[in-house]
């Protein structure tokens, strides 16, 4: 286990998964500026590493209770600052959102604010029962970045959205789960992202993640595909994963894809 921000934000791999883990219970895992500003590195190690998918959470039974308000008199004191402080949370943020590989959100208790854009800068997101989920800005007078907003529209969609910023509401995880914002709930978290870590690592990651980099395109505005989408299943074709992949069919049997 590796270990950033004096131990508020951990990184274990084991095997095909590594897990992310905020880590100050005490504070319902709230984020300080020093654990944004260790999301990068701690991402880039998981990258670097032989594990195929990446499970966020937070320890406790909380997954994170938003950016830590005990910091803002100090982070918001000068314009400077506060550009400061805004510039670590979105590179923290973006860390997560620009990885390759695919990244899961397990969420237990409070998932709030900033913990809500780290929850929406996952490719899926499990919540347990008795989740509960929002963001606050309109409490705060603070206003939303367009990345994390986007981000939230894309899950639930130009109406909900508003909804939830400009109430700043608690939602429930049955809501949560109608409205898109998180993917299923289960009552035991743990168990359930690790069985889908499990399934997503045993699939092809040649083609998670050409999915995760197509799906990023089309959120971003790509209707038809380009010069290197066309490379890539060309590419994809003479690839030892797609050997495996239809010899193992022919065969009968599950593959074992050889790329990691």
């Amino acid at each position: 286990m590796t270990a950033f921000a004096e131990g508020a934000l951990t990184l274990a791999i084991d095997g095909d998964v590594a897990t992310l883990a905020f880590d100050r219970p005490a504070k319902r895992n709230a984020i300080t500026l020093a654990m944004w500003r260790a999301l990068p590195n701690a991402c880039a190690a998981f990258a670097t590493s032989r594990a195929k998918v990446l499970v966020v959470t937070g320890r406790a039974g909380h997954f994170a209770a938003g950016a830590d308000i005990g910091e803002f008199e100090a982070v918001y004191a000068t314009p400077e600052s506060a550009a400061d402080y805004n510039a670590a949370i979105a590179l923290g943020i973006g860390a997560i959102a620009t990885l390759e590989k695919p990244v899961l959100a397990a969420i237990e208790g409070a998932c709030v604010g900033g913990g809500l854009a780290v929850a929406l800068a996952c490719d899926l997101r499990i919540a347990a029962p008795d989740a509960r989920l929002a963001i606050t800005p309109a409490k705060l007078g603070l206003t939303y970045s367009l990345e994390d907003t986007k981000r939230l529209v894309d899950a639930v969609g130009a109406s909900a959205a508003r909804d939830i910023l400009f109430t700043g509401r608690l939602l429930g995880a049955e809501e949560a789960l109608r409205l898109g914002l998180i993917d299923a709930v289960e009552t035991d978290v743990p168990a359930a992202a690790a069985a889908k870590a499990a399934d997503i690592a045993a699939a092809s990651q040649v083609t998670v993640r050409a999915i995760k980099a197509t799906i990023r395109a089309i959120l971003a505005g790509a209707v038809e595909d380009d010069a290197a989408t066309r490379a890539a299943f060309v590419a994809s074709v003479s690839g030892p994963d797609f050997i495996e992949g239809r010899t193992a069919f022919l065969a009968k049997r599950k593959p074992v894809f050889p790329e990691r």
